[in-house]
């Protein structure tokens, strides 16, 4: 028997039946039709328990057969609606589908590192590996990408929502179904399947989940789910008043009613608990706890989104202590990362001016007018004095699209595979997974995928080996990152000092550090120009001997690079000289 069920809702798998529970608080009658009652819509009558709650058993019901409920309105109209927690519908979505809760999960005990271990990949499975361009993208042929990024060095996968949506091949920010994986993904146990492959090569899973509204969908089916309705509105799972309103439709879910926090909670418990994921990342949260997504306006805040923002991040914490909980949060508001009762308790937030500033710093061919004041101020920026609580990346699904291009197309249209984009798009790289916070790739950034970020465009599985150099770069910074090498500990530490801040030159230097010392604090020279150069004198963290752990113009990573030779520096007096190629990076550190 499957006990996971915490409340009165959805479906149970016992031994020879199963039990169906459901919450229609202004249904009059409700039954259920299915495959195991030849669709009689009168034959299974659900008994009505209490506060809205109804229930039945279903002797000879069995995972695998499809299922649908039917309503009787207040106005004694019927209608039929599939099940608000569905695990899984039909490909057309036309039904519900009993799932069976038994998995194999072959002693899956993986546990997600410590933040500043972190190196998160955030894919879309319609688009990440799609060999048929007829088909979407599934988890199995998502599967068969997982060696490369064991490879490529990245310990997290962050998915982009995974819930049954009204059109298959979409971003998946508008679910219809929340706690139902996407079809056209292959469901619930392809879902599974492919967080027990990842643990297997130890990365873990980060979940897009969206709680913030629903699809605006027509055919919605938890829209005026049971017939009631107030203004014209959605029902007992929305607001039906002014806070209803998103910029993506009039489908916030009601936080204030305890039965749709508990939907709501229960559905990131089930993914942390059920499906062994690793984390949460919560789409646009500051549209959960003020209705028009701001801070410092009482007039429009949702005192409720907040204390469901908590109530999700103290369930992650008792469902899977070591859970990474993200929010996307654009205001910037650092309670979000401050603990509960005066937080939300996220242990992150995305930091979504970064891509900005470093397409506005890196996409200009204007040497002379290129200014580090952003970008230092953002690689500083800490939440609560803690640089791990920021989410930091060059390139995202939003990032990316929404008029807007991939970093390197943006730096040259039309030819971003050209010099430029790959040494201009490296050294966004550089920065990123050089500078304090959890650091973030897109899908295909490492290997310059062309164009910008479509529910339609397939990445190119070409473009690895085309580009093999440049996904060499990214390993090398990946591993330099993550210590694996035992020679850069610092970038694993929350401090960093800027030593150089030459907007003549066009060179930022600074220092990373942990503990200090060799081996452990890592010092990043910048040349953000066109211009190599040969005896450039800089000041470093210490004296001694700094060996260079990666040298960005080395022809390894580009056949049409300089191959500028960077070697080992003896610095005296904190002093020394450096050669250092166009539009490049070195990163030092001692022994």
């Amino acid at each position: 028997m499957n006990t996971s069920q915490a409340h009165h809702t959805g479906v149970i798998v016992n031994e020879h039946s199963v039990s169906f529970w459901l919450w229609a608080p202004f249904a009059k009658a409700v039954s259920i039709v299915g495959d195991f009652n030849s669709w009689q819509e009168t034959a299974t009558p659900l008994e009505h328990k209490h506060d809205g709650y109804w229930y039945v058993d279903v002797a000879g019901a069995e995972p695998g057969q499809q299922y649908k409920y039917c309503l009787t309105t207040q106005d004694n109209t019927v209608i039929k609606k599939n099940d608000p927690r569905a695990l899984q519908l039909t490909a057309t979505g036309d039904n519900a589908i009993i799932v069976d809760p038994d998995f194999d999960w072959q002693a899956d005990n993986f546990t997600l590192g410590p933040v500043n271990q972190q190196v998160i990949y955030e894919l879309h499975i319609g688009t990440f590996n799609r060999p048929d361009p007829s088909t979407s993208g599934t988890f199995d042929t998502a599967i068969e990408k997982l060696d490369y990024l064991a490879t490529l060095g990245v310990t997290a996968i962050e998915l982009m929502p995974c819930s049954e949506n009204w059109m298959d091949r979409w971003w998946g920010y508008t679910p219809d179904y929340p706690y139902a994986v996407e079809s056209a993904y292959g469901g619930r146990h392809a879902m599974m399947r492919f967080v027990r492959e990842a643990h297997k090569r130890g990365i873990g899973i980060i979940l897009d989940v969206v709680y913030n509204h629903l699809s605006p969908d027509p055919g919605l089916d938890i829209w005026q789910f049971d017939g009631w309705q107030e203004n014209n509105r959605g029902g007992i799972y929305f607001y039906n008043d002014w806070r209803a309103v998103t910029p993506w439709g009039d489908t916030r879910l009601d936080y204030g009613r305890p039965e749709v926090r508990d939907y709501i909670v229960e559905n990131a418990r089930m993914w942390l608990r059920d499906c062994h994921v690793d984390g949460l990342r919560v789409d646009s949260t500051h549209y959960i706890r003020n209705a028009q997504g701001r801070d410092n306006d009482a007039s429009t805040d949702i005192h409720d989104g907040w204390a469901v923002l908590q109530a999700i991040t103290a369930a992650a914490a008792k469902e899977r202590p070591h859970s990474l909980l993200i929010a996307e949060d654009t205001a910037s508001n650092s309670s979000v990362t401050t603990h509960a009762p005066e937080g939300l308790g996220f242990a992150a937030q995305w930091e979504t001016p970064l891509p900005f500033v470093l397409r506005e710093l890196l996409s200009t061919t204007d040497d002379a007018s290129r200014s580090f004041t952003d970008l230092c101020t953002s690689m500083e920026k800490t939440y609560n004095g803690n640089p791990f609580s920021k989410v930091i990346y060059s390139e995202s699904h939003d990032a990316d699209a929404n008029g807007r291009a991939r970093l390197n197309e943006e730096i040259s249209p039309g030819d971003s595979g050209n010099l430029y984009a790959r040494r201009r798009s490296g050294l966004a790289a550089a920065l990123v997974l050089t500078a304090p916070g959890i650091p973030m790739l897109f899908q295909g950034q490492e290997f310059m995928e062309k164009g910008c970020f479509s529910n339609w465009r397939a990445l190119d599985w070409e473009q690895p080996a085309h580009h093999s150099g440049i996904v060499q770069l990214y390993k090398d910074l990946v591993a330099l990152r993550r210590n694996t090498r035992q020679q850069t500990a610092g970038l694993q530490g929350k401090t960093i000092h800027f030593f150089a801040r030459d907007e003549d030159a066009k060179v930022l230097a600074y220092a990373r550090s942990d503990k200090g010392g060799a081996r452990d604090t890592t010092f990043i020279v910048c040349n953000m120009s066109n211009q190599s150069l040969t005896d450039y004198k800089l000041n470093f963290p210490n004296d001694g001997i700094w060996h260079v752990r990666l040298n960005s113009d080395w022809q390894g990573y580009g056949h049409d690079f300089n191959g500028t030779e960077a070697d080992s520096v003896t610095v005296h007096d904190s002093n020394a000289t450096i050669a250092i190629g166009p539009y490049s990076f070195l990163i030092f550190s001692q022994e």
